[in-house]
Formats: structure tokens, sequence, C-alpha cells
């Protein structure tokens, strides 16, 4: 009797571990994943950085990127009805006119239920008066943000401070070169890449604020008072846990001139791609390219992929020299 209980225990284990590994685990052959891109609307170049977007993340070998574009602002939202539930993650470059409630909703189920977002640069100015938006994106900017839409964040002293005073949510000096300083080194985002970075020039966000809860900041940047900036520390990098989904946030990234210099750097690449799987499946499996950026020297990758075949020297080979930035520990 006590043989049977005991084979029959170890029979639903057996079976239950199986349908974990089938549900939980992206098999190779499982790929493409699918991959949402929200654009139409934007207070930046849209129409320049969604298709760049899409060659970052298709680069990967891993994800088929579909585009949902939005009606024109002032449009008819009504007819904008994506279908979040069929895809492994949703990739925001997307600033405009309020989504349909129904909308709003099923965005919220799909990331609760487990969904993966990716927030990139500007898309953290939108829907300042959306509540639960604020909350999953954990820090925006703009739309007349205050202190009621959550802290400034900054990091001090070896450690994240949430800052209540008042005031507005939001800025940034001129566009510069900066160096990124990565302060969680065992995330899967992160892991194996060099613990600092240059980053080419860029638009370097300062006093974000919001909830940032359940916030991991990934990286910072030093915001140089001489550039116009806030003398602090800034998040350039973090996660999200929200619901059962995984939120990944860069605010690199700024598409200005054509091509833009700050979509064409390996590190904001590399770690788009790698935040992107990590938002998709909960883990990287992505290696470490050769090309990426050191603290001294900034890498670019003109074409915005890697040509074929994916070899490390061709990688490097289009590496380009920069002029020595200092980070500020």
């Amino acid at each position: 009797m006590k043989y049977n209980m005991l084979r029959a225990t170890l029979i639903l284990i057996t079976v239950f571990l199986i349908l974990f590994m089938t549900t939980h685990v992206v098999r190779a052959d499982a790929l493409p994943l699918k991959a949402m891109l929200v654009t139409g609307q934007n207070n930046h170049n849209w129409q320049l950085s969604h298709p760049i977007l899409k060659t970052i993340i298709e680069d990967t070998g891993m994800f088929q990127v579909d585009i949902a574009l939005t009606p024109p602002e002032g449009g008819d939202m009504s007819t904008f009805t994506p279908v979040f539930a069929d895809y492994s993650v949703v990739i925001l470059d997307y600033t405009g006119d309020r989504w349909p409630d129904t909308t709003r909703q099923a965005f919220l189920d799909y990331v609760r239920g487990g969904g993966g977002v990716v927030v990139y640069h500007a898309a953290d100015n939108a829907f300042p008066d959306w509540p639960e938006f604020n909350e999953l994106i954990g820090l925006g900017g703009w739309g007349n943000r205050t202190e009621k839409h959550g802290p400034y964040v900054f990091w001090r002293d070896g450690e994240l401070v949430r800052d209540t005073r008042p005031g507005p949510g939001g800025a940034h000096g001129k566009q510069h070169q900066f160096v990124v300083k990565h302060r969680v080194i065992d995330h899967p985002v992160t892991r194996g890449l060099p613990e600092t970075w240059l980053h080419e020039k860029d638009e370097l966000y300062h006093h974000l604020r919001g909830p940032a809860e359940n916030m991991t900041l990934l990286a910072t940047a030093w915001s140089a008072p001489e550039t116009g900036g806030s003398g602090e520390h800034e998040p350039v990098l973090f996660t999200i846990a929200y619901g059962e989904g995984r939120v990944f946030h860069t605010v690199l990234g700024h598409a200005g001139d054509d091509p833009p210099p700050a979509m064409q750097c390996v590190g904001f690449i590399v770690t788009l791609q790698r935040g992107t799987e990590w938002a998709a499946t909960g883990t990287v499996t992505q290696p470490v390219p050769e090309d990426f950026p050191m603290a001294e020297q900034v890498r670019l990758r003109p074409h915005f992929k890697q040509s074929e075949p994916k070899t490390p020297l061709e990688g490097q080979a289009r590496g380009c020299a920069s002029n020595k930035r200092s980070a500020r520990e």
C-alpha cells in the first residue's frame, strides 16, 4: 500500500514538472517569439525610431516584431484595439492620445497575467493621468508630473534614494556622451556586461518621478550640471515587477538626427535586446558581444545590427573610438 502511494506521488510530481517546463521554458524550436511594437504618435520622431527598434530586436534572431500603429493625433482611437495576449512582449514607442478604456484594461490584464513590456525613451512621457500606467513604468516625465505622481529617484552613497521634495517631473540638458554605470551586475540583463561603458551622444533624462515600486535599478548615469543636468546619478535602466509581468525601462535612445547616434550605440542596442528577452521570458540567453563599449570608448553599429555572419571581429571593426569621459562614482 505504501509502495503504491509513493509510486502515485512520484508520478504526479513528474507530470507536474513536465507541465511546468513545457509552459515556462522557451525552447529554441519555439522561436521566434512574437513582439508587438506600439507607435504612431510621439513627441519624438517615431517615424524614425520604430523601424530602427524593429531592426534591433529582430537582429537577435529571437523575435518577430509586428507594428501596432495607432491613429494619428486627434484620430478615432476607438479603432486601436490590439490583441496584446497574442504576444510575448509589448514594446512602447508611444506618447499621445488616450487609449480606449477597453484597450487600457486589456493592456493591464496582459501585464498582470505575465506579459512583458519594454518602455523605450519618451514612452515614459505618456499617460500622466493613468495611475496604473505610472505604476507599471515606475518613473515618468513631463505631462505636468509633480510630487503627486511619486518621488524622484536617485543613486546616492551606494543606494537608491526616493526624494519626495516637490517639483516638476522630467527634464534633460544638452545632448552629450555619458558613462553608464551598472548598479546591479547579477541581473540577467546586465550579467557579464562591463560595469561601466561610454554611451554615444544622447538625451540624459533627469528628475523623472513616479511610484517607483517593485523597482530594480540596473544602471545610472551622472547628470553633470555643466551640461544642464541635475548633479545626481540618474536612473537610465531599470525593471519593474507588475503583477506577474516584467517591465524593462530604458530612458536611452533619442531619435533626433538621421541616423540617430544614440540608437547606433552598441550599449543601447545590446541592453535593449537583452531587456526585451528578459521581459518576454524572464531570462537572457544572448552572449555578450565583442563590440560592447568600454568606459572610455564608444562603439557603434552604423546600421543598428551586426552584419552577417555575426563574428566578434566584424563587430569590433565597427567600433568607434571616442574621447575619454570620466564617471563620478
